[in-house]
């Protein structure tokens, strides 16, 4: 009987385990897919990822970015800008912005930028090359966001979707069941009780009934006796 009550317990901690295990795993997907997809989405942001070493050690390769449209007058130095390396083309670099200029030709601002792992500069680009300011950055996930880029996108997406849907109702699913099975476990146990508590009233009743009829035959009610003490030097009784 220990030895069930062990093994009940120690199934028991695996199967907590493994919730905790499982639930940490779905937590760490959806929010992935928030970083990725919905947050963007949602905000009109870009995602990118970060391909060189030229922003290290800040964001190493693999970094995800998300990139959000910024009114090139309100960008100032140190802000962190998404730029094309030539306007209209799609093409870009995510640098930090370390001087503004005015051009001396039409009054327009100008930025220059340099990656924070770069020794030099790099050439001045205008407000129209802009796609944004760095909004914030996850380590290592920029791998993830290129798989689910481009024709990925639409079965990788569903995908994730369905595989998310379909973990959580297995879950429901396997809680329900788990309720179930304990409610008609406590239901036996209640009704093998009863059961229990049934036979000692009619054996009580039988005893009470017994003794009844034996004294209206005029019979001594039966008494217990007490047994002799004993004594290990008396000869056996015959």
């Amino acid at each position: 009987m220990a030895g069930k009550r062990t093994n009940r317990r120690s199934k028991g901690l695996v199967h907590y385990i493994g919730l905790g295990l499982s639930a940490g795993l779905l937590a760490f997907v959806a929010l992935i897919a928030a970083l990725v997809v919905v947050v963007p989405a949602a905000t009109g942001s870009t995602p990118y990822t970060i391909l060189t070493t030229s922003m290290e050690p800040g964001m190493p390769p693999g970094t995800l970015i998300i990139v959000k449209p910024a009114d090139p007058q309100t960008i100032q130095i140190g802000d962190i800008v998404t730029y094309q390396i030539r306007s209209g083309e799609p093409e870009v670099i995510t640098h930090r912005v370390v001087q503004i200029v005015q051009s001396t030709i039409d009054g327009e601002r100008r930025f220059i930028t340099q990656g924070d792992n770069n020794g030099s500069p790099d050439p001045e680009i205008k407000p129209g090359q802009i796609r944004g300011v760095v909004w914030y950055a996850v380590p290592w996930i920029g791998y993830v966001n290129n798989m689910v880029n481009g024709d990925a996108r639409g079965v990788i997406v569903p995908a994730i979707a369905i595989l998310l849907f379909g973990y959580a109702g297995w879950m429901v699913v396997g809680a329900i069941r788990g309720r179930a099975r304990k409610r008609r476990a406590a239901e036996r146990a209640a009704e093998r009780a009863e059961l229990q508590e049934r036979e000692a009233r009619l054996a009580r009743i039988a005893a009470l009934e017994a003794e009844q009829i034996a004294q209206q035959a005029g019979y001594p009610a039966p008494q217990q006796v007490a047994a002799p003490p004993y004594d290990p030097w008396a000869p056996p009784r015959p």
